[in-house]
């Protein structure tokens, strides 16, 4: 394994899970984005601050994480326990669902009866975007569970982004074939974020609905049902935005697919990153090995693990995909992020720098042996004659030795 896997920070801090219980309330902070942009817009004034969710995202939460460090500590087994069994944890992500509607609400409100400009309603547009964004990683946790209650607040948290597909094909096609090339949502090396984002997204829908398709047949059920969880979950978003629409008229409606559009975006950059050109191996029997951290790159940074239910631990989530987030570790075995979520989602914009950033660190990890990578097929034949397989060390030359990986 590549040094890149080797979380080599002398910075790193390491933050117990009791002394970590209440910062979990940061996540609170983005729903309540919209209230706080209007209240700092009434005081201080600039319009600038109607886009509070993205300075948010794009400013705050990334120094603080450079402050502050990756947080390397894991929870003891009997920790785990009674952290899996503490409400408090699933309470953090049920009040975003209230706070997340309370901030649409209010923005519609402000859409139509503010005095903004249109670049000041763009901005409050985009903020609300940012809560929806997150109000999926929400969805994300909420959907992982067993119990009825939690899956059902993972389709209202989607119904905000129009996304409520995502709660069948994140469980049912992502975590079954993440790291292939068979799974829409795993980025290849070489495929640029703006290629990616329409395979992801169409992948995504044509994979829950056939799941639906499938699982509906099986019962002997119609697919166009009220049974159909890809329908139901469409049905949310009709009806919610059609209310909001009937009580606020239609100028509204394009800010909701604004805001819609650019959770999307959000969401799919995270997916962006969190397998870029990562591959499982494919044994001989054509089955892929069983997905290890090895298959998810891995964020520690403190602050922005905070904000997103701890989604950076990608690793240990997919290894232990029932585990809820307080309880996640870090894996010494997992490729790491140079930074947190905050900073490469807007890093993956850049084609050109993600690679610079992120190519070599993948090499690294897979022992600069291309082979193992998952690559873009448009791009094979370039990158296997950019980077051509390396040369095995012999006896004779023990000294050999391939480039050192990138510090993390």
């Amino acid at each position: 394994m590549g040094a890149s896997n080797v979380n080599a920070s002398s910075q790193a801090s390491s933050t117990p899970a009791k002394a970590k219980r209440y910062l979990w309330l940061c996540g609170a902070v983005v729903p309540l984005s919209p209230f706080l942009g209007w209240a700092l817009v009434e005081s201080v004034g600039p319009g600038l601050f109607w886009a509070f969710g993205v300075l948010l995202m794009a400013i705050v939460i990334p120094l603080v994480d450079l402050l502050t460090g990756p947080d390397l500590s894991n929870p003891t087994d009997e920790e785990s326990a009674a952290l899996e069994n503490d409400a408090f944890y699933r309470w953090c992500t049920y009040l975003f669902l209230p706070a997340q509607y309370a901030g649409l609400v209010t923005a519609c409100y402000l859409w139509v009866t503010a005095p903004m400009g249109w670049p000041e309603r763009l901005a409050l547009a985009a903020t609300v975007g940012v809560v929806a964004g997150i109000g999926i990683n929400a969805a994300h946790e909420l959907g992982h569970k067993r119990t009825q209650h939690e899956r059902w607040f993972a389709k209202i948290a989607l119904a905000q982004s129009a996304y409520g597909h995502f709660y069948v094909e994140h469980n049912h096609g992502h975590h079954l074939r993440v790291a292939t090339p068979e799974d829409a949502a795993s980025a290849r090396m070489g495929e640029t974020f703006w290629q990616f984002l329409p395979r992801s997204v169409i992948g995504g829908v044509r994979s829950a609905w056939q799941h639906e398709s499938r699982r509906l047949t099986r019962k002997g059920q119609r697919v166009w049902s009220p049974r159909n969880n890809v329908l139901n979950a469409w049905a949310m978003t009709v009806v919610l935005f059609g209310g909001l629409i009937a009580v606020f008229g239609w100028a509204v409606a394009p800010w909701l697919a604004f805001q819609a559009v650019f959770a999307v975006a959000m969401l799919e950059a995270a997916n962006y990153l969190e397998h870029y050109g990562l591959l499982r191996e494919r044994r001989k029997n054509g089955r892929y090995e069983k997905c290890s951290p090895r298959h998810s790159w891995n964020s520690d940074h403190l602050c922005s693990n905070l904000f997103l239910y701890h989604l950076q631990r990608h690793s240990d989530h997919h290894a232990n995909p029932l585990r809820r987030y307080q309880t996640l570790r870090t894996r010494p075995e997992a490729p790491q992020l140079p930074a947190g979520y905050a900073v490469m989602m807007w890093l993956c914009l850049v084609p050109s720098l993600w690679r610079k950033v992120m190519d070599p660190r993948l090499l690294a990890h897979y022992d600069y042996d291309i082979s193992r990578v998952n690559i873009h097929p448009p791009k094979r034949d370039e990158l296997l004659a950019k980077y051509p397989l390396p040369d095995v060390p012999s006896a004779a030359d023990p000294a050999a030795e391939r480039p050192a990986a990138p510090a993390v």
